[in-house]
């Protein structure tokens, strides 16, 4: 999973996402029901009394429940508000691990709400999070404290509204919430959130010039065949690279780049 939780916390993760997954599979209305879980995660950061209620194990499930109903039940969906009611009869291994797995479902929601258009999405938000790091007076008014969430969601909705997917917007705009420490490691989240829950893994590759469209399908297919299971490759161009290419799956590096050759030889004749 992509956040890291422990114990009951993330038992409770498990059987939640299982639960959501069973109801999207329904033809439930997956772009809703992630907004809907964001907005509650949200809220559920920002009132601590509400939140330490909702994860109290000595406070009855009946009760519990009947607290979120009140407040959320003509609100949100009728599928957004079982998964909620679900969650706060679970036990959580700290009282914010509620929200942050909340957070999460919305997130896979709305990946889901991609539907077939699942790896434009990862891709979409590949080039958006690019766009951010190259450009450094856009990351500075995403992330500028003195200005409001919805002016920020107004200059993303100028960036991508007509251009990217619904799903990649609402995630650009969620990226804006400060839950995550930047907006650049929200969107590599979402990133790998989308592929995992399509069962692939994302290989970051730096290159020193485009890969042609044959070499992409080389490079995925070997990259499957090492891991057994899809791979989404994230290709960046990358001037640090002389030559060759670098990749970066989860923990594993593949170096194999002209400068990591070089710098091989000189330790090997210094030594």
């Amino acid at each position: 999973m992509t956040i890291a939780l422990r114990g009951a916390s993330a038992d409770a993760l498990a059987e939640l996402t299982s639960e959501l997954e069973s109801k999207l599979g329904t033809g439930a209305d997956a772009s809703r029901i992630g907004d809907d879980l964001f907005t509650v995660s949200t809220l559920l950061r920002s009132e601590p009394g509400l939140r330490r209620v909702a994860t109290d194990v000595s406070v009855d499930a009946k009760a519990k429940a009947g607290l979120v109903t009140e407040i959320f039940g003509a609100k949100v969906d009728p599928v957004s508000m079982d998964i909620l009611v679900s969650a706060v009869s679970r036990r959580w291994t700290v009282p914010r691990n509620l929200g942050d797995a909340l957070e999460h479902l919305s997130e896979v929601a709305i990946v889901r709400s991609a539907g077939d258009d699942s790896a434009r999405l990862a891709d979409e938000l590949h080039a958006y999070a690019q766009a951010v790091n190259d450009n450094p007076s856009l990351r500075d008014a995403l992330s500028d404290p003195a200005r409001s969430v919805d002016d920020k969601a107004a200059l993303v909705n100028g960036l991508l509204d007509g251009k990217a997917l619904p799903a990649t917007i609402t995630l650009a705009k969620q990226a804006l919430a400060s839950t995550y420490r930047t907006v650049a490691v929200a969107l590599r989240t979402y990133q790998q959130v989308a592929a995992q829950v399509h069962g692939e893994r994302v290989a970051t590759v730096r290159v020193a010039h485009q890969l042609a469209d044959a070499e992409r399908q080389r490079l995925g297919d070997a990259l499957s065949r090492q891991y057994d299971r899809p791979i989404h490759l994230n290709v960046i161009v990358d001037p640090d690279v002389i030559g060759g290419i670098r990749v970066e799956i989860g923990d594993d590096v593949i170096d194999g780049t002209v400068a990591t050759r070089i710098d091989d030889a000189r330790r090997k004749l210094a030594g």
